[in-house]
């Protein structure tokens, strides 16, 4: 079961916002509404789910509903109609008092402005929310200095928010969001107000955070590169307030919905979002504790390559053997391996763009091995995959068709060499 489920979701602002409805299901314009009715559709008939642990962004201009939309889910903002169910339950049905248990307890929220109490300092405005739910000094201390090194601001407890720089109050309130361990976090837009270098630091901070924290992140912003950073699936809104598609960066990027999703990517460098685990394809091995050359051979042979990558028992990748040191141990009648297995081996892991790897594909003449945290062999990443990538990404500000051709050329004669 999805934590998350929206179904048909509608939000519509004005003086009687149940009469526009119907003129919804007629399939009327939003311009068209709102002459005939005077209300604002900001939410049309939003419907998805959003699974447990995963970083899910809504994205789209400005007026296209974003912030309306974040806001419905925790009901701070009345949705007109629908079903938002948070752990099979619908929060559109609960009174006040189970409500605001839900707002402590299971969501927490940061703000694209930081909202710190300037007459507080740091510790003290992590607890604020814990001291008005009522928690006593010692738990919401030691839960606040939790969250405070969890952000890494450990040491800045008392430090004022004017003696802090922007990032740094923004991670005061990811900081207070985080204090009572909430399993949802809603981030509205939470970087847009910083300068870009910081934003890109926050991003890699934040990707970092989920790697501990294993939230179930609801990201708003307007910045694609951002969204297909930091995003498990992207939701992008239509100005009619309308979901146009919902997929992972790779489904936004190689087969957009619609025409109104194809402007959106069609500026990307597919080269800094595509990465290794995407396109790596699968490569025969050996195993070093069992095969010998005549297994190498015959592998190479059957698919014609020069060579073969070789692991262990646990495929844990050992190196690369070449026929040729193959043919030299067959002769020597040497069954081991070890003695030829060449480790001067390029490697990545899957999260690596393939932007990253131009350098390394213009290095070595052997495909780059694509390995986990724990050196297993997953694939490779060969010339033919990374030129591909780079062509598709190629326009005016990322790289000219020269520049294409040269590396090319380059890839190319570099294979011919080996």
């Amino acid at each position: 079961m999805a934590l998350v489920e929206v179904r048909d979701l509608h939000k519509i602002f004005g003086p009687n916002p149940r009469k526009a409805i119907p003129l919804i299901k007629k399939g009327l314009t939003k311009q068209e509404i709102l002459k005939k009715t005077g209300c604002t559709v900001a939410i049309n008939g939003a419907s998805f789910s959003i699974e447990k642990k995963e970083t899910f962004v809504v994205m789209g201009l400005s007026g296209s509903g974003k912030s309306t939309f974040i806001r419905c889910l925790n009901r701070l903002i009345e949705p007109t109609t629908g079903e938002i169910l948070i752990d099979g339950k619908d929060i559109m049905k609960m009174d006040k008092e189970t409500l605001r248990e839900v707002r402590r307890y299971k969501m927490s929220m940061v703000f694209q402005h930081f909202g710190l109490l300037p007459h507080r300092n740091v510790v003290n405005n992590v607890e604020f929310g814990l001291e008005v739910g009522g928690m006593t000094k010692d738990e919401r201390r030691e839960k606040a200095v939790r969250a405070i090194k969890l952000v890494g601001l450990e040491g800045f407890e008392q430090s004022m928010p004017s003696e802090l720089s922007g990032g740094m109050q923004q991670r005061v309130g990811l900081a207070r969001a985080l204090a009572n361990d909430p399993e949802i976090l809603l981030m509205d837009e939470a970087f847009s107000a910083l300068d870009p270098l910081i934003r890109t630091q926050m991003q890699d901070e934040l990707l970092d955070l989920q790697t501990k924290m294993h939230k179930t992140i609801i990201f708003i912003t307007h910045d694609l590169d951002e969204a297909l950073k930091i995003g498990d699936r992207i939701l992008i809104l239509g100005p009619d307030g309308r979901v146009r598609q919902v997929g992972t960066p790779e489904e936004i990027l190689a087969d957009p919905a619609d025409d109104y999703v194809k402007k959106f990517v069609q500026n990307v460098d597919r080269t800094r979002v595509i990465t290794a685990g995407l396109i790596k394809r699968r490569s025969p091995t050996v195993c070093v504790a069992k095969d010998g050359p005549e297994a190498a051979m015959r592998l190479m042979e059957k698919h014609g390559h020069s060579h073969i990558f070789v692991v262990n028992a646990d495929r844990v990748l050992q190196g690369i053997l070449s026929i040729d040191d193959a043919v030299k141990l067959k002769k020597e009648k040497v069954r081991d391996l070890s003695s030829k297995i060449n480790t001067d081996v390029y490697t990545t892991l899957p999260e690596t763009a393939v932007a990253d790897l131009m350098a390394t594909a213009l290095e070595t003449r052997f495909p780059i091995a694509v390995i986990d945290q724990d050196g297993v062999f997953q694939g490779i990443v060969d010339r033919a995959a990374i030129i591909r990538e780079v062509n598709e990404g190629m326009d005016d500000q990322t790289l000219t068709p020269t520049a294409l051709s040269d590396i090319h050329d380059e890839l190319n004669e570099r294979e011919g060499n080996a």
